[in-house]
C-alpha cells in the first residue's frame, strides 16, 4: 500500500506540474527524476513479488510511457537519448570489468567450448525461424531477400546473448559457488564479448547490404575490420590510462568513472569504433590491469544504478503495447526455439568440454535470461535503422520480458537441483 501511495502522489505531481507549461529542458529534468522515482517503486514492487527489478523498470515505462498513461511523452523520451547513450557505456564498462583473468585461464577451454556451441546453434536457430516465418515478422515481411536476410542475422545476433546482471545477482541471492554457478557465470560474462564482436560484424555487413538513411555509400570491408580492431585497440588504451590513474591518484573514483565512461562514448563516436566493444575492452583492462579495478567497478556501479533505472524505463516507454500485443504469435516461438537451441547446444557444448554431468544437466538454466548489453544492441540497431531497427526492438523487448520472467526462475531450479544452493539461503 505505502508503494501504491508514492506512485499516486508521484502521477498526480506530475498531473499538477506538467500543464503549467515549464520549458522544454525543464520538463526533460522533470521526466528524468519522475523515472527514477517511479521505476525504483515499481521495481521495489516486483521484487517483492520475486520478480526481477528490470521487469518492474520495463513496467514502468510500459504503464507511464505514450502507450498508456502518457505521463511520459514521446518527445521526452526523444529528449533523454543521451541517458540512453550513457546507460550503453556504462553496462558495457561493467561487462568487461566483470570479466575475471583468472577465471577465464582456469576454466577457458571449457567455458569456450560451452559457449561456442550455444552460441552457434542458437543464432543458427533464430535465423532459420526468422526466414521460415517471414510473413509474420514486420522487418522481414516486405523486405527484398538480401536485405530480409541481413536483418534476421541482425536480429539473430541480438537474440542470442544473455545477462550476466541476472546470473550474477542470482548467484549472490543463493551464495551458490559450485561448479554449474562458476561454469555458467564464465559463459555469460565470456559470450558478452563474443556477441558483441559478431554484431559488430553483423551491423557492418548489414549497413553494405541495406545502407540505412544517410548512408547511401555502406561500409567497406576495411572499415568492418577497423569497427572491431580500432575497437580493441581504442578500448586497451583507454582500459591501460584508467589503470595509470588507479595506480598513481586514485581519487573521486565516482565521478572519474562517469567521465571514463562519457569520455568513451564520444572518443568512440569521433573514432568511428564500435561503442560497446570498446568500453568492454577498456572495462576489462582497467579492472585486470590494476589491484585497484574493484573500487572503480564499484564505482562504476553506483553511478549506474539510477541511470540504468531511468535506461531500462525509456526502453518501456519506448516499447509500442499495440505492436507488441500484435507480435506475440512469432514472438513465443522465438522464445521456445532460442531455449530448446541452448539447452541443445550446452549440452553438446558441455560434453565436447568434458565436464562433469551436474554441469552438463543444469548450466543452460543460467542462459535464458536476458537484459542489460541486450538492449543496449537493440537500441543502436534502432538508431541506425530509424523504421526497421524500432520493429526489431519491439520484437526484441517482447521477446526479452518473457526471458527475464523465466530466466531467473529456471536458473534458480537449476542450482537447487545442482545442490549448490546454500543451506538456510
Amino acid at each position: 500500500m505505502r508503494r501504491a501511495a508514492i506512485l499516486l502522489l508521484l502521477l498526480l505531481a506530475m498531473q499538477l506540474i506538467l500543464p503549467l507549461g515549464v520549458g522544454e529542458r525543464s520538463t526533460s529534468l522533470l521526466t528524468f527524476g519522475f523515472l527514477i522515482l517511479a521505476a525504483h517503486t515499481v521495481g521495489e514492487v516486483a521484487a517483492a513479488w520475486r520478480l526481477p527489478k528490470i521487469v518492474g523498470y520495463l513496467a514502468a515505462g510500459i504503464l507511464f510511457g505514450p502507450s498508456l498513461l502518457g505521463t511520459v511523452s514521446a518527445a521526452a523520451v526523444v529528449e533523454l537519448a543521451p541517458v540512453s547513450r550513457l546507460a550503453i557505456a556504462l553496462i558495457a564498462f561493467l561487462a568487461g570489468a566483470e570479466l575475471q583473468w583468472g577465471e577465464v585461464k582456469e576454466r577457458g577451454v571449457a567455458i569456450v567450448k560451452i559457449m561456442g556451441a550455444e552460441l552457434l546453434l542458437c543464432f543458427a536457430a533464430v535465423f532459420t525461424l526468422l526466414l521460415a516465418a517471414r510473413g509474420a515478422v514486420p522487418f522481414l515481411r516486405d523486405a527484398p531477400p538480401a536485405q530480409a536476410a541481413a536483418f534476421a542475422v541482425l536480429f539473430a545476433a541480438v537474440a542470442i546473448i544473455h545477462s550476466p546482471a541476472v546470473t550474477m545477482a542470482l548467484l549472490s541471492e543463493t551464495g551458490a559457488r559450485g561448479p554449474v554457478a562458476r561454469t555458467s557465470l564464465g559463459v555469460v560474462l565470456l559470450s558478452d564479448v563474443a556477441v558483441i564482436i559478431l554484431f559488430s560484424g553483423a551491423l557492418a555487413v548489414a549497413r553494405t547490404i541495406a545502407p540505412p538513411p544517410g548512408d547511401a555509400g555502406g561500409s567497406s570491408g576495411w572499415l568492418v575490420l577497423w569497427e572491431i580492431g580500432g575497437s580493441v585497440i581504442v578500448g586497451a588504451a583507454l582500459g591501460t590510462l584508467v589503470a595509470l590513474y588507479l595506480r598513481f591518484v586514485r581519487r573521486e573514483l565516482l565521478l572519474f568513472a562517469i567521465l571514463v565512461t562519457l569520455a568513451g562514448a564520444e572518443l568512440t563516436r569521433l573514432l568511428h569504433v564500435e561503442t560497446l566493444l570498446t568500453l568492454l575492452t577498456a572495462g576489462f583492462v582497467s579492472e585486470n590491469g590494476s589491484r585497484y579495478g574493484t573500487e572503480l567497478r564499484h564505482a562504476v556501479e553506483r553511478a549506474a544504478a539510477p541511470v540504468f533505472v531511468v535506461f531500462f524505463a525509456l526502453a518501456g516507454a519506448s516499447m509500442g503495447l499495440r505492436e507488441v500485443i500484435e507480435l506475440w504469435p512469432i514472438v513465443l516461438p522465438i522464445v521456445a526455439v532460442r531455449a530448446l537451441a541452448i539447452w541443445l547446444g550446452s549440452r553438446l557444448g558441455a560434453r565436447w568440454a568434458g565436464v562433469g554431468d551436474v554441469e552438463r544437466r543444469y548450466v543452460w538454466t543460467a542462459l535464458i535470461s536476458q537484459a542489460g548489453v541486450a538492449i543496449g544492441l537493440a537500441t543502436i540497431v534502432a538508431g541506425v535503422y530509424p523504421q526497421v531497427g524500432a520493429q526489431m526492438r519491439t520484437l526484441f523487448l517482447a521477446v526479452m520480458t518473457i526471458n527475464q520472467l523465466a530466466g531467473p526462475i529456471l536458473n534458480r531450479w537449476g542450482l537447487n537441483r545442482a545442490g549448490e544452493v546454500q543451506q538456510g539461503e
